[in-house]
């Protein structure tokens, strides 16, 4: 893939086709394109292409208006995006789709897929020998229809060389700020976050799933509030006999019933719980690393370290310098 860039702008190209996700088009268009408002010099050019020109049904009914078909499409291209959708298996078929995805590629200087879109990419023959990711729904089937690629269900974007890919549908816009991070720096992906009031910036390394999100949500009123209290009190005494008596339950039927009900064992929820807490601190304030430990029920810098890199695959201190907001800075 060769670099480019014409002029002073980054030309993007983005290729979309019937069925695909608007979110996946939208999200990171935007975020190019506010970063526009945020240099002094122009930064982005976004292109939509498609097979052929006109009008594009997104999944959800709206149409998107495509001026250049992609066999029509020429030059230097400096990222190309490929979005994904429902119909992408369907797509998979379709030999002009994949050939102009792989001619594309070979003309720009790095490529990227939001969601499933990584399948387009994977049977354009561009995801051969790398790592990648999916959403998590059809990771396993990506590593089964492409076992030269190695897969990862957990990260929300990957970067693998001048190959990115990334996770379920709102992680397109993740990968967008890190493309402007990585083209302007952090700073700037930072502001184009806060300009457009989504989370700030999360790292490749973080989990497609929050820790409310990986577990169930109780069908017991009792163990809602149970889980309830545990993400609003991370630094409560939270052991699983405190939890059973807050429950009004034995010890054994707490943790059988929390287990069954949520997916995951009460001191793994916990955990999960306080390692989410601590990166909000992390974000969202300027308290020094023993004050975060505390506050996020994880006692010492130590465990804050271990649990935190455990979860979200970079230190406290990196997380920091790259992810806090600068409302946090002056806390």
């Amino acid at each position: 893939m060769l670099g480019s860039i014409e002029g002073m702008q980054r030309r993007v190209v983005i290729v979309i086709f019937d069925g695909f996700q608007m979110f996946d088009l939208a999200g990171p268009a935007d975020v190019f394109t506010t970063a526009n408002l945020l240099v002094p010099e122009p930064g982005y050019r976004v292109e939509v292409t498609a097979v052929r020109a006109g009008a594009v049904p997104a999944q959800n009914g709206i149409t998107t208006l495509v001026e250049t078909p992609l066999g029509e499409v020429a030059g230097p291209i400096d990222t190309l995006l490929v979005v994904g959708g429902l119909s992408v298996p369907g797509h998979l078929r379709d030999r002009e789709l994949v050939a102009g995805i792989a001619r594309l590629a070979a003309g720009a200087r790095r490529v990227a897929s939001v969601c499933n879109g990584s399948f387009l990419l994977a049977e354009s023959g561009l995801l051969g020998g790398r790592r990648a990711t999916t959403h998590w729904l059809v990771a396993r089937e990506m590593a089964d229809r492409y076992p030269d690629v190695e897969v990862d269900a957990d990260p929300i974007y990957i970067r693998d060389g001048d190959v990115w890919t990334s996770a379920g549908v709102s992680s397109g816009v993740d990968l967008a700020l890190a493309l402007v991070a990585d083209d302007h720096g952090h700073t700037l992906a930072r502001n184009v976050a806060r300009g457009l009031v989504v989370y700030l910036h999360r790292p490749g390394g973080q989990s497609q799933f929050s820790a409310p999100m990986r577990a169930a949500v109780p069908r017991a009123e009792p163990l809602r509030e149970i889980q309830a209290f545990i993400d609003a009190n991370p630094a409560e005494d939270l052991s699983v006999p405190a939890l059973a008596r807050r429950a009004g339950m034995s010890e054994r039927h707490f943790s059988r019933v929390f287990t069954e009900q949520t997916g995951v064992s009460p001191g793994r929820y916990v955990e999960r719980s306080r390692a989410d807490a601590a990166r909000r601190l992390l974000e969202t304030t300027g308290h020094p690393l023993d004050r975060v430990a505390r506050e996020s029920g994880l006692g010492a810098p130590e465990t804050l370290y271990r649990v935190f890199r455990r979860h979200w695959r970079v230190s406290p201190g990196d997380y920091r310098r790259r992810f806090r907001s600068k409302e946090g800075s002056r806390s």
